[in-house]
């Protein structure tokens, strides 16, 4: 526990035969407790094409204490499942979105729901079951629109590790009935010379969307649609700089600005770990805050879960000495982010 109503814990550390938790979402369920899924990798390797499920914890007091792991959905690739995706839907289920990967030329994305709070899972259904190639998907990006259409952010290559970084470009994959059919957007978004990966998407005031990127360029990129996530305007930079690692944002429920989590370095390592806030939708931000610097460490993959008056943000932390990536957890009073 730290000062003024800051708390924070390794949720899920890593071991030898579990050498890395990361990519993970936490939803909150009706009767107040918390739902963490998480990516466990359980046969010795931290890689990414490493054995890996997607596990779950339970916290029933609002993030200071868990239980134990237990298994969400078991490994259906050929090589993993992993990054944990949770999404409240309008219907009241509970959507679970993750990635099935087979080999470095075959990664599609899944969703499976739950009727009753997490207790039971449907059976995964395929959402890019009709393109081949390598989808990549990351832990907390989908969202469900105001007028009800679920977009989830992906990035496409045919084969991640064949062809050059360039090649990844972003799109979104849409539902218009609660996640029992999907599509994919008309246009893609691409970046010459650089990688358009690991896109992500937020709902702005006057009902465009926004995609934030990924890129190799020093910047985090974003586009804009104007049709709900099926065309895409031309990629510019925003006013933050970024080495090539992930971001996320979400919109703070309590005074409706948009909150950032990125690495606030131009890199190449993820360090630190820092928030930002929008109160003109993405246009500018303000009030720039270390989540944390520690130089020891590197942090990526963060996650942002709205519960009361606070922010529970989960990421990974990845110790260089030992090779293990552990997953940990900060709580924030919102009130932090406008210190």
């Amino acid at each position: 526990m730290g000062s003024e109503g800051v708390f924070e814990t390794i949720v899920c550390p890593a071991t030898n035969a579990n050498p890395r938790n990361s990519e993970a979402d936490i939803i909150e369920l009706n009767d107040g407790r918390l739902l963490l899924a998480y990516t466990e990798f359980y046969h010795f390797s931290p890689h990414d094409m490493a054995p890996a499920r997607i596990s779950g914890k339970i916290s029933s007091d609002r993030g200071r204490s868990w239980g134990k792991p237990f298994t969400i959905q078991e490994n259906i690739g050929k090589e993993n499942v992993m990054d944990a995706d949770l999404l409240r839907l309008r219907t009241g289920e509970i959507a679970l979105f993750f990635c099935v990967k087979n080999s470095e030329a075959d990664c599609h994305p899944y969703v499976n729901k739950s009727q009753d709070e997490a207790k039971t899972w449907g059976e995964p259904i395929p959402i890019a079951k009709f393109y081949q190639g390598y989808f990549t998907l990351n832990n907390d990006r989908a969202i469900q629109l105001s007028n009800g259409r679920i977009l989830l952010p992906a990035a496409y290559t045919p084969n991640i590790w064949a062809f050059p970084i360039s090649s990844l470009t972003s799109l979104c994959f849409y539902s218009d009935d609660d996640g029992r059919t999907w599509f994919k957007s008309r246009e893609e978004v691409s970046l010459p010379n650089s990688e358009s990966d690991e896109p992500g998407v937020v709902e702005l005031r006057d009902g465009r969307v926004l995609m934030w990127i990924r890129t190799n360029l020093g910047r985090i990129y974003r586009s804009l649609s104007k049709d709900f996530g099926e065309t895409w305007s031309e990629p510019e930079p925003i006013g933050l700089i970024s080495p090539s690692s992930p971001q996320t944002i979400k919109r703070i429920p309590k005074t409706e600005d948009l909150l950032i989590l990125w690495n606030n370095t131009r890199g190449p390592r993820r360090v630190p770990l820092t928030a930002a806030v929008s109160r003109d939708d993405g246009e500018t931000w303000e009030n720039l805050k270390d989540v944390e610097s520690d130089s020891a460490y590197q942090y990526a993959y963060p996650s942002i879960t709205f519960v009361g008056e606070e922010a529970l943000i989960t990421y990974y932390l990845y110790d260089e000495r030992t090779g293990y990536i552990s997953l940990k957890l900060k709580i924030l009073p919102i009130d932090w982010f406008y210190e």
